[in-house]
């Protein structure tokens, strides 16, 4: 496990560096867009140095804002603080994380934070309503999994400069159709910045899409083992991912640069394949019991 927590910091390195990197080339050519050519890979750097450091540390707080979630309350939602008060004794963990609600029919869960100390588990108005306490107690180990493995902070980077990026870039795009010049070899030249920005906007998804599969699938299996040691009752983590992935209704908040955050993915379409494809978010559901029970 502690290689485990090495390695998931160091993937964390390298993925801030490679979106630090495409940052600041996307800035890049929207201040030459802007005739800034002179001070434009300036501009760029330090822009791209300043998002990388915010998103760094409130990665948590814009992903939480992008899915609406609320704060638990004790009052409220008794249950679910008082399973995690129990598996905080088993987990190891000296902190423990928040809790928040999303407003959503659909049984999911996610967790987030840079680290440990500033972690946050959220889990949907259906988990709480359509799952049983051995059930929620099995899916909210799964998330302290991911909290104890360093798994959230990979994820919430990931999750928030995808979306940045896929943003930087449709921004360029626009911005250099709607440039004017009058030379025609400045218009020549501002033709094959347009296509570089072209080329950005297309690759966007396709990066994203591979960024995220950074997140290793093995991270679910892992953390499907590190639950089952903290509950010691894997038949009710068993039970909640069927009931999860046979579930039929739609979760709005979710999105292509948060989808592999959750427990189970979000998207209705993706589900019915009980196993995994090279871009697959997620493990499928029937590899991932066969993998819990051949723990028992």
């Amino acid at each position: 496990m502690y290689e485990d927590i090495r390695k998931n910091k160091i993937k964390t390195g390298v993925v801030v560096f490679g979106f630090l990197t495409m940052i600041t080339l996307i800035l890049y050519f929207l201040c030459y867009a802007f005739d800034f050519s002179e001070y434009a890979i300036v501009i760029a750097l330090g822009f791209s140095i300043l998002s990388t450091i915010a998103t760094y540390y409130n990665c948590d707080k814009i992903v939480l804002a992008s899915v609406r979630a609320r704060p638990a309350t004790h009052e409220e939602d008794l249950q679910l603080t008082n399973i995690l008060e129990a598996l905080m004794i088993t987990s190891g963990l000296k902190t423990k994380p928040q809790l928040y609600v999303v407003d959503e029919e659909q049984p999911n869960a996610f967790a987030t934070g840079r680290d440990p100390e500033h972690a946050i588990i959220c889990v949907t108005r259906g988990l709480l309503e359509k799952l049983d306490y051995y059930e929620l107690e099995g899916v909210i180990a799964h998330e302290l999994a991911h909290v104890k493995n360093y798994d959230i902070r990979l994820s919430a980077v990931i999750s928030v400069m995808v979306g940045f990026v896929i943003m930087l870039s449709d921004v360029v795009t626009r911005s250099l159709f709607y440039s004017r010049r009058s030379d025609k070899e400045e218009r020549g030249g501002n033709m094959i910045i347009i296509l570089i920005g072209l080329f950005f906007l297309i690759i966007s998804p396709i990066v994203s899409q591979l960024i995220q599969l950074a997140v290793s699938r093995r991270r679910e299996y892992l953390a499907d083992a590190t639950a089952v040691s903290f509950t010691r009752n894997p038949e009710g983590l068993i039970s909640a991912l069927k009931k999860i992935s046979s579930d039929d209704s739609e979760l709005t908040v979710a999105s292509n640069s948060n989808a592999h955050m959750y427990i189970v993915t979000p998207f209705k379409n993706k589900r019915k394949s009980n196993t995994s494809n090279l871009f697959s978010t997620h493990p499928g559901i029937e590899e991932r019991i066969e993998a819990i029970e051949n723990l028992k």
